[in-house]
């Protein structure tokens, strides 16, 4: 069921970038979509591969592939091997291939605290054992993509550590202790960053600011608000068309939502729900706190992905620019999303075997 529901997402992902394409480079997007089909083809041989490797050769990873993302982010800020776009340090560009560290962060953040967490025991409950190293380790990935910016992906970063770490044993009142510190941060990154205070005066007032730092969400409420019920059809979308910016990456749900309509949306965020749901299954009839905690990680970070990315489309929260898992276009993303569904996928096997 995860291998099928993350293909079926993948492919509607496929289908909209084509329905986009000629929206966003000449000569109807063709070199786009091509990149699209061997990313999916290249995340697709990562979820099968992924999930017929027993999660357990993953924990002496867990570290290495944590260096490895620092290391990646460190490098967007080389000159020549780094790319920075619009003012962010968020690629790296090797010849024709992109490459954006901060999606393989988050597969080897997950992969660090079920490992770490796994290890302690009932030290878990002391705070240089149990709240320390699990919020300060993942803290050096989540620092460097902060400073790219990249404030959604930190967040949603941040969220994942926080409730792995809670469903670990980490004690309550140490996480929320650990929050305080955050705040002062939070506070100065949305408000005294001139854009971000922009993104939130015009999440109050979208319209009021509507050629200006509102513009993409009142393009994206009239995307939904065309969609209708039923849609105007697949491919006969307008806002696509020069309006909505980014249309084939962060606000790929608006375009879905304006060709199929809210049945359409509820569609896809129902096989969503079935994804994470079934996640949270496999984790609650693991034995092994190593795979349990895999498991909920994986879960938590496509599912609080998701749910952020469709909050900003539809004005519930201010833009961010937060990619919706195995639907929008991105090359790192569909390979680091579709091999967590794989990883996923495998220790539904013995996991679920065992509660049978």
């Amino acid at each position: 069921m995860i291998l099928a529901t993350a293909g079926v997402l993948a492919c509607l992902g496929l289908v909209l970038v084509y329905s986009t394409a000629c929206g966003v480079e000449g000569r109807g997007g063709a070199g786009l979509m091509v990149r699209s089909v061997l990313y999916v083809i290249v995340g697709a041989a990562g979820m099968l591969a992924a999930s017929r490797v027993p999660a357990e050769r993953l924990r002496p990873l867990a570290y290495p592939l944590l260096g490895l993302s620092v290391l990646l982010l460190l490098l967007t800020w080389v000159p020549g091997v780094g790319q920075e776009v619009k003012g962010a340090h968020r690629w790296l560009r090797i010849g024709p291939v992109g490459f954006q560290p901060s999606e393989l962060a988050k597969l080897a953040v997950v992969v660090f605290l079920a490992d770490s967490l796994a290890r302690r025991g009932d030290r878990i409950r002391s705070f240089a054992y149990g709240y320390l190293p699990h919020v300060v380790i993942p803290g050096v990935p989540l620092l460097l993509i902060l400073a790219e910016p990249d404030l959604g992906t930190a967040a949603l970063l941040g969220a994942v550590v926080l409730l792995v770490a809670y469903v670990g044993g980490v004690r309550p009142a140490h996480l929320a202790a650990g929050l305080l510190p955050a705040v002062p941060v939070a506070v100065y990154s949305l408000w005294y960053v001139p854009f971000r205070r922009e993104r939130i005066l015009a999440f109050l007032d979208p319209w009021a600011h509507a050629q200006g730092a509102g513009f993409q969400l009142v393009q994206s409420l009239l995307a939904f608000g065309s969609g209708g019920l039923w849609g105007v059809g697949l491919g006969a979308g307008q806002q696509k068309l020069y309006y909505l910016p980014e249309a084939h990456t962060d606000f790929i749900l608006s375009v879905w939502a304006e060709e199929a309509g809210f049945v359409g949306v509820a569609a896809v965020l129902g096989l969503f729900a079935l994804l994470v749901l079934r996640g949270f299954r496999i984790a609650w009839h693991q034995e092994d706190p190593y795979r349990r905690l895999l498991a909920t990680g994986i879960a938590v970070w496509l599912g609080l992905q998701a749910g952020l990315n469709a909050l900003v489309v539809t004005g519930c929260l201010p833009t961010k620019g937060l990619p919706f898992p195995f639907l929008s276009y991105g090359g790192t993303g569909w390979v680091v999303d579709l091999t967590a569904a794989g990883i996923l996928a495998g220790l539904a096997r013995k996991g679920l075997r065992c509660a049978s």
